[in-house]
């Protein structure tokens, strides 16, 4: 597997780029690989069905100029910004056939991030379909969604760290579908940082994926493929707060 630790300026670039490596693998320019990034700035996105005027508290983001984009995987809407590290895996079916089912693939894949935290001293729990949480107090720090294609999956997630979880309310309502073990709380209530430093919880999260090779510059392909993303794909998100339309 290759780690390709690249981060972009815009949200745009950012959201692409798992895209643009999910493609390559599927024409067989590219094969298994680890990716962090994390964005210097806020921008909120939204997952692939999800609805603005149900995940936004719409004032707020329009009040704030806060970027809207739209993913292609499902999950629900999250906040990015400094303190929320994400990584995506782009991994083979044929190598991997456990991930040949949806809800299995969410459990190997993120026992495997919980097990590389625990080298760290966190205590996590996987909580089905796609959150992990700390086990004492189950709140939650990891979200996770899938893009699925014909021989490559393209799992991302998140992991709060040093986020401002304030924004987080600020900026977000209560999902209309909440897991279980949610119990009602406030996003305040149920979020919560692993208070540990980005590059120890990379390298763990390296070292349990089996890194092989790193590569922190984009080659010909991915460049040439992510201009044509940009170009062509209109991810933004327009919206309206009832006195005009933002994006």
């Amino acid at each position: 597997m290759i780690l390709k630790d690249i981060s972009f300026p815009s949200p745009q670039e950012n959201i692409l780029f798992d895209e643009v490596l999910l493609a390559l693998a599927e024409k067989g320019e590219a094969d298994e690989i680890l990716r962090f990034w994390e964005s210097p700035s806020y921008f909120v996105v939204l997952g692939r069905i999800s609805k603005p005027q149900d995940d936004l508290n719409i004032a707020e983001v329009a009040r704030h100029q806060i970027p809207v984009v739209r993913r292609s995987s499902g999950g629900g809407t999250v906040l990015q910004g400094k303190g929320c590290l994400n990584y995506s895996l782009i991994l083979s079916k044929d190598k991997n056939p456990q991930l040949a089912d949806l809800k299995k693939s969410y459990q190997v894949i993120l026992q495997q991030i919980i097990t590389a935290l625990k080298k760290l001293d966190v205590e996590a729990q996987y909580f089905p379909i796609s959150d992990i949480a700390i086990a004492q107090t189950q709140k939650k720090f990891s979200g996770n969604a899938q893009k699925r294609a014909k021989h490559f999956i393209l799992h991302h997630g998140t992991i709060l760290y040093a986020f401002d979880l304030n924004l987080i309310e600020r900026y977000l309502t209560i999902p209309k579908n909440v897991p279980g073990y949610r119990g009602g709380r406030s996003h305040r209530e149920f979020v919560a940082n692993i208070e540990r430093d980005a590059e120890s919880i990379k390298k763990e999260i390296a070292a349990s994926f089996n890194v092989k090779q790193k590569a922190d510059v984009l080659n010909g392909a991915e460049k040439d493929l992510l201009t044509e993303f940009l170009n062509s794909k209109n991810i933004a998100v327009n919206f309206s707060d009832g006195n005009g339309f933002f994006s």
